[in-house]
């Protein structure tokens, strides 16, 4: 683990309480539109497996469940460079199917070939160097397994929500943390095929503000 790089992600993202998305669905009712319309697209692009799965960015684990449920897996892992976030996350959806644990996306701590597949849901934006990101997660996912990315397009429409939102609403807490853009001049899509994975599916959805990428690894 770069311990620089997860110093700056845990700079970035301090001001962000330990159940965040648990506290923000419950109470606020953009939020709860907004989620239950990236779980059902989620959803849809979701295949069963029958091993393990990664949960990049699990936050408080609130999603982590919804993609232990869709995907029926053996074993979810997920990891968050915050550890009150880790902490708050095992202690709250208390399973052995799932464990959280803290841990930087670009030097993942496990074995090559070992998940048969990979979430990185609204993450990708918050991360320094995403090449390496996608090198590591290509590393973990067995060949013929999946991965499913979701990340804002910065179109026009999110921009001025997103201003909004963080200017005079109640996401103030996530100000300056997107520090990465997947806009038509830096399609996810693209970034992903040039790392060698297949595309699957890569759609916009939600008024055209995110934007799904489903990828496998190829190989035997």
């Amino acid at each position: 683990m770069s311990k620089n790089t997860l110093a700056e992600a845990q700079n970035l993202h301090k001001n962000v309480p330990p159940d965040w998305y648990f506290q923000s669905v419950r109470r606020n009712l953009f939020q709860r539109y907004w989620h239950k319309v990236r779980f059902r697209k989620v959803g849809m692009c979701v295949d069963k497996v029958d091993g393990k799965i990664l949960d990049i960015g699990s936050a408080d684990g609130l999603f982590s469940r919804f993609i232990l449920k869709k995907t029926a897996a053996k074993k979810l892992i997920g990891i968050d460079v915050l550890k009150p976030s880790v902490d708050w996350a095992n202690k709250h959806w208390r399973t052995e199917k799932i464990t959280f644990k803290q841990a930087d996306a670009h030097d993942l701590p496990f074995k090559d070939n070992e998940f048969e597949a990979v979430f990185a849901l609204e993450v990708l934006e918050h991360i320094a160097k995403p090449k390496k990101v996608f090198s590591e997660i290509k590393r973990v996912l067995k060949p013929g397994g999946y991965a499913i990315f979701l990340v804002p397009t910065d179109s026009f429409l999110f921009r001025i929500i997103w201003w909004f939102v963080t200017n005079f609403w109640w996401a103030k807490i996530w100000d300056d943390c997107h520090i990465q853009s997947f806009d038509k001049k830096n399609p996810l899509g693209g970034a992903l095929k040039k790392q060698g994975f297949k595309i699957e599916k890569d759609q916009k959805f939600l008024f055209g503000m995110l934007n799904i990428v489903k990828v496998r690894k190829q190989g035997k």
